[in-house]
């Protein structure tokens, strides 16, 4: 598809934005899974066509004044998100809700909706429509395009929230903005995550995370830096290739092995092993009359199945998805997730992190996946049409790739899949015979398929 149209984003206005209630200052200590999460910043943006020809009166201003006073009332409830992480004595971080408030950035774009090529977010979206967030937990930023759409962008500290605590906000968020009340009011029960006394963990848990300590000093690399791409995979080719793997395993699954092999075929001779891991969520399996369903945080665990190279390379689809089942059922149960947050206090001040990401001594090649297949694409409308198109964006940096399968908002079944890998790797998945991964494109996303 090549670059993206070349455009210019010009800020025109910023501005803090708090709840809309005093919040009584507070500090909020982060979970022993949060505590698993190193800083780092994640994206998520949303594209809005420009508002029917009925809304007349809905300009961008009026859409900018709705989003902030709609963000003022939601942050009353999630006020979490306008507050700030600091460092305690012993060298945690922890949260103190003092209502600081979430920096909000309007924004120009001389670049009309379908000139944007999403497909490659590094030039359409990085630096552009995403705003780098400075301090806070969360900012916001607001685009106009040219042909009067909008985009809207928010970028926030994973170890406050993961994905599906910022879901749960954004819904709330457009609720809000709909005078609606909001369906699923936020938990920050901090007990509900309580190490047991005694503790005790599986030992396999040794083998999912390290202590951040143990890790030796990353090695000096002339690798070329993994890129970011957004492809779709249409309904028909995710139901061919769970056939082919004779339908036992979930969709998910079966993506996860069918990534897994061509990861292994693009493994350099060097690469003597190949990992793929998971994103588990944990509340389903921690929940105990509904607790977990409003959880904010991070209720995740990420194991993963190591393989050799030239193994890999000999299993079918079949094969590959039945290592995944194996290697994935052990992290789905209420115990696995008890024994992790009992993993972490028996370190505790230590950091420690998943080891997916860390790598390891015998160096190999990874990828993590993460579904996000409850993305609220379509759930996120304040007033002036539900998004076109909406993606999580994850460039981490680290040496394993980062995939997310997400729904299309076309609603019939498609995904929507955000990458962050080595471009040999997405060289070979665009490679294959027939095509699952195809490059999204302003025809597929503008396209009245909803």
């Amino acid at each position: 598809m090549g670059g993206s149209k070349e455009y210019a984003v010009t800020v025109k206005a910023k501005e803090r934005v708090a709840a809309v209630l005093p919040v009584q200052e507070h500090w909020l200590p982060l979970s022993n899974l949060d505590l698993l999460l190193p800083a780092m910043d994640v994206g998520v943006f949303f594209c809005y066509k420009k508002p029917p020809a009925k809304q007349s009166k809905t300009t961008f201003a009026t859409m900018v004044s709705s989003l902030k006073a709609s963000l003022a009332q939601a942050l009353v409830t999630y006020y979490p998100f306008a507050g700030e992480v600091v460092t305690n004595p012993v060298g945690e971080p922890e949260l103190l809700c003092n209502n600081r408030g979430v920096d909000f950035v309007e924004a120009y774009a001389d670049v009309q909706l379908q000139e944007l090529r999403l497909n490659n977010p590094d030039e359409s979206v990085e630096r552009k429509l995403l705003p780098k967030k400075k301090e806070g937990v969360l900012c916001v930023q607001a685009t106009e395009l040219k042909c009067g759409g909008l985009v809207l962008a928010c970028t926030f500290d994973h170890r406050i929230a993961d994905a599906y605590s910022t879901n749960i906000f954004l819904v709330a968020w457009a609720e809000t903005a709909a005078s609606k009340p909001i369906s699923l009011p936020p938990s920050f029960r901090r007990s509900l995550l309580i190490p047991r006394r005694p503790g005790s963990h599986d030992p396999s848990l040794d083998r999912l995370y390290v202590p951040v300590s143990s890790l030796p000093p990353p090695p000096a690399s002339d690798e070329e830096d993994a890129v970011n791409r957004i492809y779709y995979i249409t309904a028909d080719d995710i139901a061919r290739i769970q056939a082919a793997a004779g339908r036992k395993r979930t969709k998910i699954e079966v993506f996860t092995a069918y990534l897994w092999r061509v990861l292994a075929r693009g493994a350099r001779p060097e690469d003597k092993v190949c990992r793929m891991g998971a994103v588990v969520d944990g509340r389903t399996r921690l929940a105990r009359g509904g607790e977990m369903a409003g959880y904010f945080g991070n209720v995740l665990s990420i194991p993963y199945g190591s393989l050799r190279v030239e193994e890999l390379k000999d299993m079918d689809l079949a094969e590959a998805a039945e290592a995944v089942h194996g290697w994935l059922r052990r992290a789905t149960t209420e115990e696995h997730f008890r024994g992790l947050v009992d993993w972490v206090e028996a370190r505790r001040p230590e950091t420690a992190l998943a080891r997916i990401y860390a790598g390891e001594k015998d160096g190999g090649v990874g990828c993590v996946v993460s579904s996000g297949r409850a993305f609220p694409v379509g759930e996120v409308e304040f007033g002036w049409g539900k998004a076109v198109f909406g993606s999580y964006h994850f460039p981490w940096g680290g040496s394993a790739g980062y995939v997310m399968p997400m729904p299309s908002s076309r609603k019939n079944g498609d995904w929507v899949v955000y990458m962050h890998m080595l471009k040999n790797f997405l060289d070979l998945l665009e490679a294959e015979e027939p095509p699952v991964f195809r490059p999204l494109t302003t025809d597929y996303f503008l396209a009245d398929g909803k």
